[in-house]
């Protein structure tokens, strides 16, 4: 038995150590493999003359820009204009520099054990006055054009437990949205649809939609294959019809039409707050003053770095107004006016965080929009399902490949959570500033760090002092 488990012994030793020496001798030839290969390719990028170098692609790529180089092979692909999800890359003049100070000694801060109020109230003066515990609102995604049921029932469900607004979108009216919704904010489309009487009245706010960052007040046509049969049928559409998503809204045509209908909305809703969504651009002023002539209850300005899932890139990129630059000058207008107290401002476009959030509200906003970001934060780990062959959206758009698999719950309880999240930031910063209601937050609370800033914003310089 001894002499037979003595040679089991070897016979495992001798395996052993061939199997040590085997991948010792791999790793050896891998390495000898992979350091031969980096040699001849780095010996090439020394040598090889600029024409056939491949370093010329790098160096092209910083000229250019890998964005432009895609979006060149995606033009060249299909030889139509292309759409791009979810707004621009660009960097455009933001909130970074501005900063907030702190309250220590010659302004005390906040006792601890305080815990600041930071509900709001959009359109003070409407019969029927919308209140959020925060200042915080789900931006206008369209079931159907945009997103998937599953996702606007998760929006609305995480709004509702955070005690805000989501807004439908301009795509048809959701019977299951509603429902799970707390605070619906039904936007007024362009198109023919989702305007019937029971519909008006089922929203606790109405925003009739002239425009946004992403594309300005463009028309367009849906087509056939973008939609199903269920959204043609919600939508009111014809077999074959085309839905048209009207340039301007057809019951307008000037200021008088736009008074008249938002009288008739506030008759129909029995008071909710009524106002009109604007992209920002160079006549802000313009606009702002037909929208407060025609007694709005509230006004949402979009900035250029706003989102859609498909708009043209060059709409996105080199047209309309920052948002940081159209929240300034609209809060500007309001206070020369003296509209502050009746209009509510609502801002929206590239906004993420709980500082950018606060110092809209600094600057002038009521409460802010948030559309990407809550996307991003109610989908959390489930991008995984997409990634790493398709994008992250692919779990929430209409269509998207794996929209089926996205939770509903799960997704709700994660927008309540980054929600919940970014009050309690918030409420910190309030704290910070030895204040206790986020009402109480303007701009004497903010200093610039660049001298364009400080003009823009009417806020004075941090290396200043007073």
């Amino acid at each position: 038995m001894d002499k037979n488990k003595n040679i089991w012994i070897e016979k495992v030793a001798i395996s052993s150590a061939l199997g040590i020496a085997g991948a010792l001798g791999t790793i050896w030839l891998g390495r000898k493999a992979f350091k031969k290969g980096t040699n001849s390719f780095l010996k090439r990028l020394m040598v090889d003359k600029y024409p056939e170098n491949l370093w010329e692609f790098v160096s092209a790529s910083r000229k250019f820009g890998l964005q432009t180089i895609v979006e060149t092979n995606l033009r060249t692909q299909e030889g139509k204009m292309i759409k791009r999800p979810l707004g621009s890359p660009k960097k455009f003049p933001n909130l970074n520099n501005v900063m907030f100070n702190f309250a220590q000694l010659h302004t005390l801060p906040t006792d601890e054990g305080i815990i600041p109020d930071t509900t709001v109230t959009i359109g003070p003066c409407a019969q029927k006055p919308l209140q959020l515990k925060m200042p915080i609102m789900i931006a206008a995604m369209a079931y159907g054009l945009s997103l998937s049921e599953k996702a606007k029932v998760a929006l609305a469900k995480g709004s509702a437990l955070a005690g805000i607004a989501t807004n439908t979108g301009e795509g048809p009216f959701l019977p299951s949205e509603r429902q799970a919704a707390d605070k619906l904010i039904l936007q007024y489309n362009r198109g023919k649809w989702s305007k019937s009487k029971e519909v008006l009245q089922a929203a606790d706010m109405i925003e009739l939609y002239f425009g946004q960052g992403a594309t300005g007040g463009v028309g367009h046509y849906i087509e056939n294959k973008e939609i199903d049969w269920l959204v043609r049928q919600r939508m009111g559409l014809k077999w074959r019809e085309k839905g048209v998503i009207h340039a301007a809204l057809p019951q307008i045509r000037n200021p008088q039409g736009l008074k008249k209908l938002i009288e008739e909305l506030r008759e129909i809703t029995g008071g909710v707050p009524i106002g009109g969504k604007i992209a920002a651009g160079k006549n802000l002023e313009r606009d702002l003053e037909i929208l407060a002539d025609a007694q709005v209850d509230f006004i949402t300005v979009s900035g250029t770095e706003a989102g859609t899932k498909n708009a043209p890139t060059i709409l996105e990129d080199d047209f309309g107004l920052p948002l940081f630059w159209a929240l300034c000058r609209a809060s500007t207008f309001l206070n020369k006016h003296n509209l502050k107290d009746k209009i509510s401002l609502i801002v929206e476009g590239g906004l993420a965080t709980p500082g950018d959030f606060l110092k809209a509200i600094a600057l002038g906003a009521d409460a802010v929009y948030i559309g990407s970001i809550a996307l991003f934060a109610m989908s959390h780990t489930q991008v995984l399902k997409a990634l790493p062959w398709e994008p992250p959206p692919e779990v929430v758009f209409f269509k998207g490949k794996y929209q089926n698999k996205l939770k509903v719950e799960k997704s709700a309880q994660n927008l309540f959570k980054f929600l919940t999240s970014c009050q309690e930031e918030m409420q910190e910063g309030i704290r910070a500033l030895g204040k206790t209601n986020i009402r109480q937050i303007n701009k004497e609370d903010l200093f610039a760090l660049d001298p364009v800033t400080a003009e823009t914003a009417g806020i004075s310089m941090g290396n200043l002092g007073e």
